[in-house]
């Protein structure tokens, strides 16, 4: 049949890709491929100015059909090692496709639209086989032609058939390629000979058996035996594949008898003197002798190939219209990818008024010289005169003395510009009105020719820290020298962990304090990805100030293996630059001080808290010393008698050491720990050791130096395993020295006996190639302290989490090696162990949660709490945390954790009024760190407050009316009320419910008001607190509530300790609640007594004994719980441990009334409902999506800042859901154009998320979660990225899947109930659960017990494309997966493990 070329490439590509991307060009031109393809599904059109090579990232298994380039050439890199196919029509030139050539593992040219349909085959197999990208080049046919199509039923066997076995010798051309590649090329071109019964050789021959010169072409005109007929000895060589060409191939079709080669190729122009084809043939030839002459060559779609033959060895060659010589051009300039962030920023800020005086666009119109500062420099100077000069012309021309009378309006409209000249708004509004009326005045003609400055530009200059080298000499200096209203952004990409890998650092200079010696220069220091409020004041104060501005900002993205890194890795590198001084933030501002007002602002707050912290005490000295000057003699005089003190105790305490270790063998006790069970472990060994008569100490591996343990005579290590059979974070440097002393075979611990006992859980490596991940740590540290000279006095023990009494079992028979290698196995103990000091304790003795508390608020030598302050704080609601990104940098300077607090606040059923919104979030900017979360408990969360802002961020939120008391620890913690029930009226008497219920269960201790409200005792210790509902223990574990109103179940209300489902009369009033308990999502790696369980129904009451139930069920775990395991402890271990029957029996004999038999209910789903509803008495709601929760300002979406001001005008109240959202509630009808506008101003009104995205929910995990053990909220969203793309790939972009993650075992994002759930268990490496309820009514099961990211994308592809094929109507997805044989359902918590 007759077609065109590209009709043949887009039937393949139709029949052979599940997926086409068809790159549309400029409208109104139509793809050239539209009318080829044999489908119309799975078609995707990319509108023309559309990145492209993004597009292809975003899909898997694609195939690219264009007639264009421009966008996807940055991306070459990363779609190379994809499976895709690009194919690209050309016209009639090849040089921008050919720039391609080096990058891509395969490419293929076809000349003919016979060619490019059997190329288009085999582009596809080697696609599918090598998993490589393949460009396939073709040129477009201005008429039909004769094609032999292959049949449609034969292209899918033909790519799904096995790869051939691979061969030595190439059968294609009979040499020894030597090329992996062009082995994969050789098979694939012989399936499809196979196929197409053609030959697709990578090289054609054509002539004479012995030629003299050879003509080898890369052009869409063939030379066949008859044109070659007439030339005296000529042959013609035709490529079909350009890469992989191996230069044994090219030899082998080149006769041995040419002495003359043309090279030409159909193109316009090229960058450089010779192109690839060029270069590969002179290669080629490099090895003959004699050795052939070769010339390159242009040529047009139609040549003469005697001319070709006819010209002179020195000669050029370009024969055709429209080629001209080949020779440099200019070259495009890259801008990095995280660069683009501030650039980004800059247009959101300025607008049109923004002028990058380097920018790359530029660079056709001034070359490589564009984008050089100093170019821009002298560019920016021109600028600026320009202006100024038509500031003179403008005031010449209305001085009273003017010989040219201007116009009434024209007057006014220049004397108002020459007042608002250096107002970016109004100076362009006057311009515009300006310009047309100078247009209709010739006189104006030289004021007109200036016409571009009148509007006031923000100017730019981009520049890279290589300024910062030579600070005196470079353009840095003349900018801050010329006084010009200049801006100047200073990049550093230095990332701080290399920073000692950079030779060239050490040669840098401060530039930020050489711009402020100079007094007249604004100067910032800003990092994004630190603090981004910051960056936007330093922005908008730099284009304000009236001269020279300089902006440091840190760009830290060439790190290791990972150039292009992604933003969670630039954050942390960023993080630990600021955090440790490396990149302080700060601005000065010499207006400020012509304004009485100090200059110089610090912005970094963990420097800021340590400067505070120095001037504080400096302060209070110097108010002594001034109020009593005796006091400065005393207190000198004072620290001489302080070190003696000191000095005497501390040689008693080494006269009792020795006499101590006199009498009883010295026994070191080293200890790894993460979790702490290592530690306490140690510790515990350590206090026995002392009973038995041991000289015993204890520490921690990395506070013990490793030369040290050549002093010692016996050491009993113990560690614990962490990540993939890794030491924990307190041990690594111990293990570092010791493996490189194994490494030197080194045997310095000659003179040591040791032991070692290991921590370790066989559950978490099922798979037999994962085994000796088991315990590993242990079992290295034994062997290569043997190796290093040291003796074992007693053998190897390990711990194994799964023995019937844990660790516990193998530590019991290593401990009595261990006394028995010691000698001490014989001694009697008489005394009993002191009693380990525990939560129950700690409570108990908090004097009803006032601990020590007050006096740890009080201590400045540290930044965090004492210990037992840690566990009474959480009842009032706050946690002490430290940032995890930085923890090992600080540990490395000598310094305590970077400690911040976590705020939690009490919001039952999760309402709040907009001016309370107000104050949380300027808690968040004053005191936190610019952020706040909204969590799965409906409530506002705050992080990285400071211990002396933890105060005044309780009294703030206490005079907004809200409080923190009882929002963590071990009691009722916020009551769940559903956020948007589908019975809207039913909101009020739920909220009214979980309100009062909420107020009923609090602690009733005046220690909160006294802490934090200064609020007195009335008759000070005379009277005593009484806790009448919970006692002086308070509850065992924490106590979940949660209110659900069918069918809508967003509140999960199965996985909460107590859970009420609201139940409706025929007129939908409400009658009472069906009543759940036992629900919970706690659970501890490889503890099998730890499991998630969903509540049980109880039966129905009203909603008047609802009160009463509550409280009942709360005494019973108060009463039951189980006090001395906490991991057991909570209300769903009581009910399995009582038994339900007997649970609901002590239930309604507390309560004096029986439950009533459950209403029926039903539910339907557990996600949000986005975008805009109807309210009652004529308001509307809008649900907001706010990615896991975490409300903040970001580059293009700033979210923080359009809450704040949708807050300042909004009349309704603000609901936060338990999805983690944001719903703006009760919106007059009148005030909706208000509301969309702002939403819109903002992109809050962004609902068109993948269904996966909306479903998806995160907990906060690192940096600030102490007990998380891999990312979850940072990373989800990279994560949902990737599996977006599978979706989409399948039709499943808007179908919901409940996907959430968990940085631990804990649950705190309920992943127990989701369809796809992954746990943290170490730094990238999650559990995977599969099956849960849609709605969440059935909880998940694992399916991997560790996985990784490409792990979990290489298992949810095939499963979701299965599930896009075979699920049944209204199947949903943790229902499919159950169904197909993936896990079986959970039927009880009990059995979750079976």
């Amino acid at each position: 049949m007759t077609t065109t070329s590209q009709h043949a490439v887009a039937r393949v590509t139709s029949l052979a890709s599940d997926l086409i991307l068809d790159a549309l060009p400029r409208a109104p031109n139509k793809s050239v491929f539209q009318h080829g393809f044999h489908r119309t599904f799975g078609i995707l059109s990319i509108r023309h100015g559309v990145d492209i090579g993004s597009a292809i990232l975003s899909k898997s298994d694609a195939e690219l059909i264009s007639d264009i380039l421009s966008s996807f050439i940055p991306h070459l890199a990363e779609i190379s090692s994809r499976p895709v196919v690009l194919h690209v029509a050309v016209d009639d030139d090849l040089s921008s496709v050919l720039s391609l050539q080096s990058t891509l593992p395969f490419v293929l040219y076809s000349a003919s639209a016979q060619q490019a349909h059997d190329h288009a085959l085999l582009a596809s197999r080697l696609a599918r086989l090598e998993r490589k990208a393949v460009l396939h080049i073709f040129h477009t046919s201005k008429f039909p032609e004769d094609v032999s199509e292959v049949d449609a039923t034969k292209v899918g066997p033909f790519l799904s058939a096995e790869r051939r076995q691979s061969r030595t010798t190439s059968i294609l051309t009979g040499t020894n390629a030597d090329s992996p590649l062009f082995d994969a090329f050789e098979s694939a071109s012989l399936d499809t000979l196979s196929l197409v019964r053609r030959a697709l050789p990578p090289l054609t021959y054509s002539g004479p058996s012995r030629p003299s010169t050879l003509i080898c072409t890369l052009s869409q005109t063939s030379i066949d035996d008859n044109q070659l007929s007439h030339l005296d000895a000529v042959g013609a060589l035709q490529i079909s594949l350009l890469s992989p060409l191996p230069s044994s191939t090219i030899r082998g079709r080149i006769p041995s008898s040419v002495s003359r080669i043309f090279v030409l190729e159909q193109i316009r122009q090229w960058p450089t003197k010779y192109t690839p084809l060029f270069l590969d043939i002179v290669t080629a030839m490099q090895v003959r002798s004699p050795r052939p002459t070769v010339q390159a060559g242009t040529i047009g779609p139609h040549f003469e190939l005697q001319r070709i033959v006819n010209t002179g060895v020195s000669e050029p060659i370009h024969i055709g219209p429209g080629f001209p010589t080949p020779g440099p051009q200019t070259t495009h300039v890259e801008v990095p990818s995280h660069e683009s962030t501030y650039t980004k920023i800059l247009a959101d800020l300025f607008g049109e008024r923004l002028r990058v005086e380097n920018a790359p666009n530029q660079l056709p119109h001034y070359g490589d010289v564009a984008t050089r500062p100093e170019f821009a420099l002298g560019r920016a100077h021109v600028q600026v005169e320009g202006r100024e000069e038509l500031v003179h012309a403008v005031k010449d021309v209305l001085r009273p003395d003017a010989s040219l009378s201007l116009p009434q309006d024209l007057t006014v409209l220049l004397g108002k510009w020459l007042i608002a000249k250096d107002d970016g708004t109004q100076s362009r509004v006057l311009a515009d009105q300006i310009i047309p009326l100078l247009e209709s005045i010739p006189a104006l003609s030289h004021i007109l020719s200036l016409r571009t400055h009148f509007s006031f530009p923000s100017r730019w200059i981009i520049g890279s820290d290589a300024w910062s080298y030579d600070l005196g000499a470079s353009g840095f200096h003349h900018h801050l020298s010329s006084n010009l209203n200049v801006n100047l952004l200073l990049l550093d990409t230095i990332p701080y962990t290399r920073r000692d890998s950079f030779p060239e650092a050490r040669l840098k200079k401060d530039a930020g304090l050489y711009a402020m010696n100079r007094g007249n220069v604004y100067v910032a220091s800003v990092a994004v990805y630190s603090s981004y409020g910051q960056v936007l004041q330093a922005l908008v104060e730099a284009d304000k100030y009236p001269g020279p501005s300089v902006v440091l900002a840190y760009l830290p993205y060439e790190l290791p293996d990972n150039v292009d890194a992604g933003a969670l890795q630039v954050l942390k590198e960023t993080k630990l630059a600021v955090d440790a001084g490396y990149w302080p933030l700060y601005r000065w501002d010499p207006a400020k001080e012509r304004d009485g007002k100090d200059p110089f602002s610090l912005d970094s707050e963990a420097i800021k808290a340590d400067l505070q912290q120095f001037l504080d005490r400096q302060n209070h000295l110097s108010q002594l010393v001034r109020s009593s000057p005796s006091f400065a003699s005393e207190l000198v005089g004072g620290l001489g008698e302080t070190l003696k003190e000191a000095r005497k105790k501390k040689a008693q305490q080494a006269y009792d050491d020795l006499l101590n270790s006199m009498d009883g063998l010295p026994l070191l006790v080293l200890y790894a720990s993460d979790s702490g069970t290592a530690e306490k472990i140690a510790k515990r060994l350590a206090m026995r050791g002392r009973a038995r008569g041991l000289a015993t100490r204890v520490q921690s591996f990395d506070s013990f130096a490793f030369a040290d343990l050549a002093q010692e005579s016996h050491v009993a290590f113990i560690t614990s395993t962490s990540g993939q059979g890794e030491p924990p974070q307190n041990g690594r440097d111990m293990f570092k020295a010791i493996n490189a002393a194994v490494s030197r075979k080194e045997r310095p611990l000659t003179s040591l006996k040791y032991s070692v006992f290991g921590l370790g859980d066989s559950h978490y490596w099922p798979r037999p190639e994962d085994k000796h991940y088991y315990n590993r740590p242990g079992k290295d540290l034994d062997g290569r302290l043997s190796a290093i000279g040291a003796e074992r006095f007693a053998d190897l023990g390990l711990g194994d989490d799964q023995d019937a009494d844990g660790p516990q079992t193998g530590y019991k028979d290593w401990e009595s090696m261990l006394w028995k290698g010691l000698g001490v196995d014989t001694v009697e103990v008489s005394e009993a162990e002191p009693e380990v000091i525990t939560n129950e304790h700690i409570k108990v003795a908090s004097n009803f949660l006032r601990g020590t508390i007050k006096e740890s608020l009080e201590d400045t030598s540290t930044g965090g709490l004492a210990p037992s302050d840690c566990q009474v704080t959480k009842f009032h609601g706050f946690y002490q945390q430290d940032d995890r990104d930085i923890r090992d940098e600080r540990k490395d300077q000598g310094l305590e954790p970077a400690y911040g607090f976590m705020i939690r606040v009490r919001l039952a059923a999760g309402v709040c009024t907009p001016e309370q919104w107000l104050v949380m979030d300027r808690i968040a900017d004053e005191r936190g760190n610019g952020t706040f979360k909204l969590t799965t408990r409906q409530t506002f969360q705050f992080h990285g407050i400071l211990k002396h802002h933890v105060k005044p961020s309780i009294q703030a939120i206490n005079r907004a009316l809200l409080d923190t008391i009882a929002a963590c620890g071990d009691v009722n913690r916020n009551i769940l009320c559903p956020s948007m029930p589908p019975l809207k009226h039913l909101h009020a008497e739920m909220y009214a419910f979980a309100h009062q219920l909420s107020e009923r269960l609090l602690p009733r201790t005046t220690a909160y008001h006294e802490i934090w409200l200064d609020k007195k005792l009335v008759a000070g210790d005379a009277v005593k607190d009484f806790e009448p509902i919970y006692g002086e223990a308070y509850l065992p574990r924490k106590f979940k509530m949660a209110i659900a109103c069918p069918p809508h179940n967003d509140v999960d209300v199965f996985t909460n300790d107590v859970g009420f489902i609201a139940i409706a009369d025929k007129q939908e009033r409400l009658t009472g609640f069906n009543v759940i308990a036992g629900g919970g999502m706690g659970v501890t790696h490889g503890n099998k007594k730890t499991y998630p369980r969903l509540g049980d129904l109880l039966g129905f009451v009203t909603v008047e004994q609802a009160y009463v139930m509550a409280e009942c069920i709360l005494t019973i775990q108060r009463d039951n719980g189980n006090r001395q395991d906490r991991k057991i402890a909570r209300l769903k271990h009581t009910i399995d441990r009582m038994g339900l029957d007997v649970f609901i029996a002590e239930a309604e004999k507390r309560a004096g009334f029986c439950f009533e038999p459950a209403r029926p209910f039903s539910f339907d789903s557990n996600i949000d409902v986005f975008g805009w509803t109807d309210g009652l008495n004529d308001t509307k709601h809008y649900t907001c999506f706010i990615e896991n929760g975490r409300v903040q300002d970001e580059p293009g979406r700033h979210f923080k800042a359009g809450l704040r001001e949708i807050a300042q005008v909004h009349k309704g109240t603000f609901r936060l859901t338990s999805n983690q959202h944001l719903i703006i509630a009760e919106i007059p009808n009148d005030q909706v154009p208000v509301i969309e506008k702002l939403l819109s101003k903002y992109k809050l009104d962004s609902v068109s998320h993948s269904g996966l995205r909306l479903a998806s929910s995160a907990c906060v995990a690192f940096p600030t979660c102490g007990l998380a053990m891999a990312e979850s909220e940072r990373y989800l969203p990279f994560l949902i990225d990737k599996v977006e793309r599978i979706c989409e790939e399948v039709g499943l972009r808007n179908d919901s899947i409940v996907m959430r993650m968990s940085g631990c075992p804990n649950g705190c994002s309920r992943p127990y109930v989701a369809e796809v759930a992954f746990v943290g268990k170490s730094p990238g490496v999650y559990v995977m659960l599969l099956g849960g309820g849609y709605y969440g009514q059935r909880l998940n099961r694992i399916y991997r017990e560790s996985v990784t990211e490409p792990e979990i994308l290489a298992i949810l592809r095939p499963m979701i494309k299965r599930y896009a094929l075979e699920r049944l109507e209204g199947e949903r997805f943790g229902d499919f997966t159950i169904r197909a044989g993936y896990v079986a359902p959970a039927i009880s918590g009990k059995g979750w493990y079976d």
